[in-house]
């Protein structure tokens, strides 16, 4: 149903750098870079960021985040451990979310500039 989606940084360079290493570990590559917006994706740019100067640090109260599909548990822990090596913040450890319609295994980070960014997979029980 989605297309694509796109998430505003304050400097393009250093959050290209945090989203290539970041998306790697879900198998989302850089595929398009032009000076003021990146596209990752696999076949296709699925994920961009695009070039806010001056950008105020995303609130943690907004309330917004994207969720990436992982296809396991280990894709989500490394997308943790990548986010967090490359400069971002933990927002939620990896780990099981019980919830009264589903089971799913998660991961939160925020990236340099505040965006909420979640893996998702959901294992077999």
């Amino acid at each position: 149903m989605i297309d694509h989606v796109s998430v505003g940084v304050s400097n393009l360079e250093r959050s290209a750098k945090f989203y290539e290493t970041t998306l790697a570990a879900l198998g989302l590559a850089r595929l398009v870079a032009r000076p003021r917006t990146t596209g990752f994706g696999k076949a296709y740019p699925e994920f961009w960021i695009n070039l806010r100067e001056g950008m105020p640090r995303v609130a943690p109260e907004s309330g917004v985040h994207i969720c990436l599909r992982a296809k396991t548990t280990a894709e989500v822990d490394a997308f943790h451990a990548a986010a967090l090596s490359a400069g971002g913040a933990s927002d939620g450890a990896p780990g099981i979310r019980p919830h009264d319609r589903v089971r799913y295994y998660a991961a939160f980070v925020t990236d340099p500039d505040g965006n909420r960014i979640e893996a998702v997979t959901f294992p077999a029980e």
